[in-house]
């Protein structure tokens, strides 16, 4: 343990959730501006007409106050090592998730992708490589109450295990988002499945290599959530709990 943190669980699972990580008035204040964008009336269901509305970009004071409480501070410096992370200006790209009867489209099973390839506007060929460049960590921020019914994040338990034997023939250079996700996926089919349910506040801290998947919102308020990397200060350390499960995942 450190600081309440449960290194272990971290390295064997590949998550860690962190309840309360951030005040509920965060996400209250930051709900009101994300429905604005979102183009949608909370108060009418009529105009919940798709399945997923796609922002990014929120650096407001909410948002970055919800990314930087002493609590996810001390949980960055346990997972990722004292100074091994850059400091957040705000959260990235909210999917926001309605209910509906239509499927999302954007529910495949799959590892973020962490840095560009020859092309940096191709994200099908952003890449990952062995030593998870360009990402610290994956983390989910809850901006409202999620059910298992409210399209929570699928997770395939400790798969971040599985990960580092298909990446290291490939080096530096590592392997690109599609080509990844079509190794991975079925090298991970038999892990157990985690669902990212919580409350507005709650931060899961996600290993980069995790496998993981959005869903269907079968509920009946829609869903806030962003999905910002943890930048590393430069390489990974490899003193941290990241290292030490890319280590396991590749001793078997």
């Amino acid at each position: 343990m450190h600081d309440g943190i449960d290194i272990d669980a971290f390295i064997g699972d590949g998550y860690l959730k962190i309840g309360g990580a951030f005040p509920r008035e965060l996400a209250d204040a930051g709900r009101e501006i994300l429905w604005r964008d979102t183009g949608a009336d909370p108060e009418d269901r009529t105009t919940w007409k798709r399945p997923v509305v796609r922002l990014g970009g929120y650096a407001q004071e909410p948002f970055r106050a919800a990314a930087n409480t002493p609590r996810l501070h001390s949980a960055y410096d346990a997972l990722a090592g004292e100074g091994g992370w850059a400091p957040i200006g705000g959260l990235g790209t909210f999917p926001v998730r309605f209910p509906s009867p239509d499927e999302p489209g954007d529910d495949g099973w799959h590892i973020d992708a962490s840095f560009p390839g020859d092309d940096p506007a191709d994200f099908m060929d952003a890449r990952v490589n062995v030593a998870s460049k360009g990402r610290a960590l994956l983390m989910l921020f809850l901006f409202s109450d999620v059910g298992e019914d409210d399209a929570p994040t699928r997770i395939r338990v400790g798969s971040h295990l599985d990960v580092p034997p298909i990446l290291a023939p490939a080096g530096e250079g590592g392997v690109a988002f599609m080509d990844l996700a079509g190794r991975a996926v079925p090298a991970t089919e038999h892990r157990p499945l985690a669902l990212a349910t919580g409350r507005a506040g709650d931060v899961y801290l996600c290993h980069p290599f995790l496998v993981h998947a959005a869903q269907p919102h079968r509920g009946t308020e829609p869903k806030f959530m962003a999905q910002p990397p943890l930048l590393p200060a430069g390489p990974v350390r490899e003193d941290s709990p990241v290292a030490a499960a890319i280590r396991r995942g590749l001793a078997g």
